[in-house]
């Protein structure tokens, strides 16, 4: 190999050792991911959290499969809410109505044209897909499957909490490592905050209307922050075709 005087190969950046990268090693002396949506720290937290929302949709599910009655969660918590907020019927129905298909669909959409202008690929890959796996995760697989019932009309889990809780986490997760130009951090938590405000007010607005039991509630926020987070997971861990090909010669 022909080298410089100082013994550097060719292109070799002063200073710089032969075969180590500009930006510097990851984790374990990998080169850092670009546009991984996760920051190396958090994603154990995530991997943790996963498994705490499977649990607790597993744990609700044995508990109410099959009734068409509040469980003791339920009978405690659904007259409170529902007590405190029955005078707010109209108001409560707009707010409900934001977990609906529509709505669901344009703040998707919205999500996913936002990465594309910023060219973040699997930030528009996370947006395009966990929310509409969750919501069919719910609907098709797990409220057959369950079979509670409120009022003759499959209940558990709450699709619109898990639509609402999946785009909250959609939108935390983006926000955790944004590609450049960054939003302060103060900015960044004040939006994430404010989606999970929105959610939980969704959440709410449904069971105040009788759509669903406070544990249905619990349960769609389970499933939608756990398929969110898993899917980011999965994201990090695929690699470029053009990365996984091995170097010739």
């Amino acid at each position: 190999m022909l080298t410089n005087p100082g013994g550097r190969p060719p292109g070799t950046p002063a200073g710089l050792r032969p075969g180590s990268s500009v930006a510097g090693p990851g984790p374990r002396g990998r080169p850092p991911r670009r546009g991984a949506l996760l920051p190396a720290r958090l994603r154990r937290p995530a991997a943790l959290l996963v498994a705490g929302c499977a649990a607790v949709t597993a744990v609700l599910a044995l508990t109410v499969s099959h009734q068409a009655r509040p469980d003791g969660v339920d009978a405690a918590v659904d007259p409170w809410i529902r007590d405190g907020l029955r005078g707010y019927q109209g108001p409560l129905h707009l707010i409900a109505d934001l977990g609906d298909l529509i709505p669901v669909t344009l703040m998707i959409g919205a999500l996913v044209a936002a990465c594309l202008v910023a060219r973040w690929w699997r930030g528009a890959a996370l947006a395009a897909l966990a929310v509409p796996v969750a919501v069919a995760l719910t609907e098709a697989v797990l409220k057959p499957l369950i079979g509670r019932s409120l009022d003759g009309y499959q209940s558990f889990p709450s699709g619109h909490a898990t639509a609402m809780f999946g785009l909250a986490a959609t939108c935390a997760v983006l926000l955790a490592n944004p590609p450049r130009p960054r939003l302060p951090g103060a900015v960044r938590l004040s939006l994430v905050l404010g989606a999970a405000v929105v959610a939980a007010t969704v959440a709410v607005a449904v069971v105040v209307l009788r759509y669903h039991y406070f544990t249905d509630t619990v349960a769609g926020t389970a499933v939608g922050v756990g398929v969110v987070l898993l899917t980011a997971l999965l994201l990090d861990r695929a690699r470029p075709v053009a990365a996984r090909r091995p170097r010739q010669g």
